[in-house]
């Protein structure tokens, strides 16, 4: 029984052998191949815009904010919830360790100032392989959004 809980403690100790330490620096990942984030869910705004023309110029003003903030490596992930999400139009997973950090991202936004959207944020810990994705989707789209 000693022999088994040894051989357990080991293999649990054991480092991984595909571990790439070069990746881990770039992607800014812990021992556990984690880091923290602010995952963000931007919700219905409280603003009463009902021109049509302004509401498309603020999500147009939004996607454009989305790729500034994304080529400046603060934003990982963004996309808008499909069908009825209750008032959650959407998420963004912010490269940033705190909620303040993120609220001054958030604030950047031209549709969240203009009320279209508010934002909720949350501390999220998860892979740092996150970090991959921004490039990983340059090689993904055909056409780009703007």
């Amino acid at each position: 029984m000693v022999a088994v809980m040894f051989c357990m403690i080991i293999s649990a100790n054991a480092q991984n052998d595909r571990y790439d330490s070069v990746m881990a620096k770039r992607t800014g990942a812990d021992d556990y191949g984690m880091k923290s984030y602010v995952l963000a869910f931007l919700k219905t705004g409280d603003g009463k815009i009902t021109d049509k023309a302004r509401i498309n110029a603020l999500l147009m003003d939004h996607l454009k904010n989305i790729g500034k903030l994304a080529a400046e490596g603060k934003l990982v992930l963004a996309g808008p919830m499909m069908g009825d999400n209750k008032g959650i139009e959407g998420i963004f997973v912010f490269n940033v360790r705190t909620v303040a950090e993120a609220e001054l991202l958030g604030q950047s936004d031209p549709a969240v100032k203009a009320g279209l959207f508010s934002i909720e944020y949350h501390p999220w810990y998860a892979t740092a392989a996150l970090m991959e994705i921004p490039e990983m989707h340059k090689k993904l789209e055909k056409k780009k959004m703007l």
